[in-house]
């Protein structure tokens, strides 16, 4: 891995080049030519893409080294938390919205996009990458409560917050390390046609969530 990094926000890393050249092409490589693409969502539940699970296919060697160098290289973020999942998703250049807002049961998110350059038209309004919210869920709520009821979450936490987050545009090998317990959604995206040219991410979570305490109530989320 070579990486330059930025924090725009406590609890939010943005990382640069996160991958080198031959890593880079290896997995894009491994993720528009394999066929472990098993689940689907249309529009009008999530977005509109397809996606392979690390219990479903997505765990080819590359992928499984790319977590234990994630958890060795940051020990100050890893320490204590050790992979619990990863995910893909590739998206229809056809349509421009992706993840719902919602938040994901563990401690460290690491989101890596591995889109072709020169793939994302970058036009204004459509970032394509990716809005991170300064709100966690409740410590009484359970994942169901807040991971399908959208507005209760936007009423109660993000309307009171005036909808404070860190936006952070897609760019091809860029990666947003963040506290997964933050609300998140996929920003618009407007991307070439063709199977190549679609927006690809990888997630890997680590760890277990920690939801918002009493005194993230009152200062605002803490570091990674």
């Amino acid at each position: 891995m070579s990486a330059d990094a930025s924090s725009p926000l406590p609890g939010v890393i943005v990382i640069d080049n996160l991958l080198d050249q031959r890593t880079l092409s290896l997995i894009r490589d491994l993720l528009l030519k394999n066929t472990w693409w098993y689940q689907t969502k249309t529009p009008l539940e999530f977005g509109k893409y397809v996606g392979s699970y690390i219990d479903d296919g997505l765990h080819d060697p590359i992928l499984l080294e790319l977590a234990k160098e994630l958890h060795e290289k940051m020990p100050r973020i890893m320490s204590g938390h050790y992979l619990k999942y990863m995910w893909a998703y590739k998206y229809d250049s056809e349509w421009e919205s992706g993840i719902n807002l919602h938040a994901d049961e563990a401690a460290v998110n690491v989101n890596i996009w591995l889109s072709m350059e020169g793939a994302d038209l970058q036009e204004d309004d459509f970032g394509g990458g990716l809005i991170v919210y300064t709100a966690k869920p409740k410590d009484s709520w359970d994942f169901k409560s807040y991971n399908t009821n959208t507005e209760f979450v936007r009423k109660e936490l993000l309307e009171p917050s005036n909808f404070a987050n860190i936006t952070v545009k897609h760019q091809p090998n860029r990666c947003v390390m963040f506290d997964s317990a933050l609300f998140h959604q996929t920003d618009k995206y407007r991307f070439k046609k063709g199977y190549e040219n679609g927006r690809i991410n990888l997630t890997l979570l680590f760890g277990e969530m920690r939801k918002e305490t009493s005194t993230e109530a009152r200062t605002g989320p803490g570091e990674l």
